[in-house]
């Protein structure tokens, strides 16, 4: 090649704009999302047929129950949708979260002032009355220069609830996000987090799901500034028949910015299904940059399917680091073993490795009320088959001379 033609290629690549080849182009066009047919790679994983209907985008004006704990300080209001999008949202990259910009008729503004450090979590309940309403939600956290401030949502009840929630952190805020998914067993859930990190600021965000028929999520991350940080946290349990679909997408745009991302997810009984789909960007400007993902899958019965998909797609070689795990298995014999040698039962032996398996996340949730929920949320969970026909909290720890039997 000359080295006319190879500042010509240069020149046309600087030029062109740089976007995920696995995840389509960021706009707030209806037109530029079709309906999905379940053939497209962004969709190959998720039931569409079960969806109900979400994604011909019929208008609807029913709304979820809001219950709110909002500290001293934290104002909520009203914005049109074009007020969002001049606040610098991040715009949608898939049909539904265009959809719930363009159907829900505003959005909810929750502004976290610069520099507040509120001792207590804003806490947002979500509750739907009923899987036949078709409910479109649009939130917009707006959250200051050097804030500290943690968030929940929590999502229950029956709907067909689709929405995209953005968060706005501004220069050196600490931002904590936990959006739990806790549905009855018919509700469906398509949502969208997108996140914009600014220069030196940190977030944590955490993406539990528990209930519902089917529930997709989809957490985006991009970077207003060099310096910011995002940890992307997720848990999920998924029993027979659910479809529980974690997808994230880190779009490292800033030089020396850093990402870190931990899945883990367990399956039980027959049709369980859950997909996690991770995929980091480096673009060419982001050099400097730290990022790693990992997921990790435990099958506790047969009839399960765990789909575990990583990807890295890296711009420039100048970088601190990067890499990916995945990983999806049964329980593991030697733990199992090693338990039974010293006196537990075969069936406290698997209660113990899958709290060890899920602990180590819970405890990083950093709202010890809502880590004790998720805890106890995982017993349950157990003893639909690993404790079935246990009573919850017995001591199953056997006498040393019965180990041997």
């Amino acid at each position: 090649m000359t080295d006319v033609a190879r500042e010509s290629v240069a020149s046309a690549l600087e030029q062109a704009p740089v976007v995920s080849h696995l995840n389509p182009l960021p706009s707030y066009d209806l037109a530029d999302h079709p309906v999905p047919t379940g053939r497209e790679e962004v969709w190959r994983f998720t039931p569409i047929k079960r969806l109900r209907g979400i994604l011909d985008g019929e208008p609807s004006d029913a709304r979820l129950e809001w219950d709110t704990s909002v500290p001293e300080g934290i104002e909520i209001s009203t914005i049109t949708a074009e007020q969002a999008r001049e606040l610098g949202e991040l715009p949608p990259n898939e049909r539904p979260a265009a959809l719930a910009v363009a159907r829900s008729g505003g959005a909810a503004l929750i502004d976290v002032p610069a520099e507040l450090a509120p001792g207590e979590p804003l806490v947002i309940r979500l509750t739907g009355a009923s899987v036949d309403d078709l409910v479109w939600g649009h939130l917009v956290f707006r959250i200051g220069n050097h804030a500290d401030v943690t968030i929940v949502l929590l999502h229950s009840g029956s709907a067909r609830y689709c929405a995209t929630t953005s968060f706005l952190v501004g220069d050196g805020a600490r931002v904590n996000v936990v959006s739990l998914q806790d549905w009855a067993d018919d509700a469906v859930h398509l949502g969208r987090d997108a996140i914009r990190v600014g220069r030196d600021a940190s977030v944590k965000h955490t993406s539990v799901s528990f209930g519902g028929d089917v529930v997709r999520m989809h957490a985006n991350v991009e970077y207003a500034a060099p310096g910011g940080e995002a940890e992307l946290l997720g848990l999920y349990f998924a029993d027979a028949g659910q479809h529980l679909e974690h997808r994230l997408f880190a779009d490292h745009n800033q030089p020396r910015t850093k990402s870190n991302v931990a899945y883990k997810g367990a399956l039980q009984g027959q049709g369980a299904h859950t997909v996690w789909i991770g995929n980091v960007l480096i673009r060419k400007v982001a050099e400097g940059i730290e990022t790693y993902e990992e997921n990790r899958n435990l099958v506790l019965t047969d009839g399960c399917q765990a789909d575990s998909v990583p990807n890295l797609e890296i711009e420039t070689g100048e970088i601190a680091g990067a890499g990916h795990a995945s990983a999806t298995a049964r329980l593991d014999d030697e733990q199992l073993f090693y338990l039974r040698s010293r006196g537990v039962s075969d069936v406290e032996a698997r209660r113990l490795v899958l709290h060890g398996f899920f602990n180590d996340l819970i405890r990083k949730v950093g709202v010890p009320s809502l880590e004790g929920r998720l805890t106890q949320t995982v017993e349950v969970e157990l003893a639909k088959t690993v404790l079935a026909g246990v009573p919850l909290g017995a001591s199953l720890i056997l006498p040393v001379e019965e180990v041997a039997d």
